[in-house]
This record gives structure tokens, sequence and C-alpha cells, in this order.
């Protein structure tokens, strides 16, 4: 099973598109969806949809085995969203059934004082996949464009260091390097997969007060993630520039509405197992010498 095209198209961001992620939606498609793109969403809206995850994630699976048998190219899959967007759980439950072997998982916090001693790409280049590999990003070097421009002492600290007049050239910047950056990186046969995870201000707020009544979770909670919240909407700006600026024709944004868990795991697994097969991998060619080694292994193990 793959996801529908239709689907996928509408949850890719257009190069250069101006984004309200109000409009592009929380809990459904966008509305220049079609009406059957709609109907096939509402069928995964529903009880079945669990069940769509896990007939993805088995695709998932099957072709991370071929991209790792292939050995040619690697996925780099971002993943981005405010906090309790889902960006743990999407991981946890989209990569459920990937081999360990073939799958690196890099969270992005606050830098260390060796990573500020170098650009912002510096920690990420570190920790991109080898080939025939997934790499995820749990956040990523867009944090250099996101939360250094929300905490404004954050920029005016990088601002200074970089030796800019004001913020907003070290902003395009930054957004020419990061797009320079993934070209790099798809040329050089890394695909790359972004993933923006679109939850509501009011679902926030629902899975942080369950974070709150659940002791198995107390961990989980930190009292930045009420601070960070205070910040919604310079959030949202920041998100919505972010994303019109570096949604490219080799590197798009997906937005995933991720009110339902459900629903958002379902459509990343598809969109990731889409991209892979875009890749047209195929089993390394095996040598008429292998293929004899073959045989006279059969054979050998065929008389024991």
């Amino acid at each position: 099973m793959r996801l529908d095209d239709e689907i996928v198209e509408a949850l890719r961001l257009a190069p250069g598109a101006k984004v309200d992620l109000a409009k592009l939606g929380t809990a459904a498609l966008p509305g220049g969806a079609s009406r059957a793109g709609r109907d096939v969403l509402a069928a995964l809206r529903s009880t079945g949809a669990e069940d769509q995850l896990h007939t993805f994630t088995a695709e998932l699976e099957a072709a991370q085995e071929l991209l790792y048998a292939s050995a040619s190219h690697a996925v780099l899959i971002v993943l981005q969203g405010m906090d309790a967007a889902g960006k743990d759980g999407t991981i946890k439950h989209v990569m459920s059934g990937v081999n360990p072997q073939g799958c690196d998982v890099t969270s992005f916090k606050q830098p260390s004082s060796e990573e500020l001693s170098h650009d912002f790409l510096w920690r990420a280049v570190k920790a991109l996949p080898a080939r025939g590999k997934i790499g995820i990003f749990n956040r990523s070097y867009y944090e250099d464009v996101l939360v250094v421009r929300v905490h404004r002492e954050l920029a005016e600290e990088q601002r200074r260091l970089g030796g800019y007049e004001s913020c907003e050239p070290m902003w395009r910047e930054r957004f020419e390097a990061i797009n320079a950056f993934e070209q790099h990186l798809v040329r050089s046969g890394t695909q790359v997969v972004k993933v923006f995870l679109n939850v509501s201000e009011a679902e926030q707020k629902r899975r942080l007060l369950k974070r709150l009544d659940d002791t198995a979770k107390y961990w989980k909670f930190s009292m930045s993630d009420i601070e960070e919240r205070s910040l919604w909407n310079d959030y949202q700006r920041a998100y919505e520039e972010a994303l019109g600026a570096t949604s490219t024709p080799w590197a798009p944004w997906y937005v995933i509405p991720a009110d339902h868990k459900h629903l958002m795991r379902t459509l990343t697994a598809g969109v990731i197992v889409s991209a892979i097969d875009a890749l047209h991998l195929s089993l390394p060619t095996v040598s008429d010498v292998k293929l004899a080694e073959i045989a006279q292994a059969k054979s050998l193990l065929g008389t024991t």
C-alpha cells in the first residue's frame, strides 16, 4: 500500500509559497485538496487509521531494507514541530519496524560551547547518515532560524558574533545556506525528507495538561515548555517564514496535520515511504562469481 499521490501533493509545501499555518490545518488537509483527497483523509481519520499505520510501517521496513542493501543513497528525515506536537511519538511508532542497524536518531538540544564555536550547520554535518542508512533529526539545524529568532537575546549574540549590523540579513543568509546545504546533500545521494507536525494551540495545551496528570510522564515535563508556549505567536511567525523560505524542489516541506495522533503518524510514514520509493532503488546485482559461490555453498550444505 502507498499513500495516494494526491494526498502527498496536498501535504507538500510549494516552493516560495506564503505560509499560513492556521489555513494549512491541524486536523485535515489544506482546503486546496480535492474532494476525493479529503474523502481518503477522512477514511484515514476513522478507527482504521491505526491499522493503516501498521501497513505503512511494514512498507517502511521493506523500503529501509532495500535502502540498506543497495547502499547507494541515504535518507535524512528532518522532524520539526512545536513542543508536544508528537515528534518523539512519531519516531517511536513510525520507525517501529525499522532495523536499528540501519537507522540513527539525533536530538538537537541547546548547543554546547564547542558547537557554538563553529558555524550553525557544523553539528548537523557530524550527524548525517551514511549511504544505506536512515538518519532522523529530532529538531535540527532549523532551530537556528527558529528558537534563536524567537529569543532575541540569542539572536543578538549571534548577530554580534557574525558581524551583522542587524538580524534580518543573518536570517536571509541562513535560509540561503540551508537551501544550498540541502541541495548539496541531495546531489550527493542523500534524500532529504522534511516534516513539520502542525499542532493547534488548543491541542498542545491538552497534551501538556495530560503530561501533568500522568506521573509516568512527569519526566517529560519542563517548565520551559510553559514558558515557550507563551511565545506561541512568535514561533508560528518564525515557522511560517522558515518553511516558506526553505521549501524547495529538491527538499520540500511536508506539513502534517498533527491534532490526531494516528492520522499524523500514518501520513508521516506514508510520506517517508513515498520519498524512498522516488529513489527507484534495486537490490545489488550479483556477479557470476558470486552466483557460482552460492551454487557451491548449496552443494556443500546439501552433503552434510
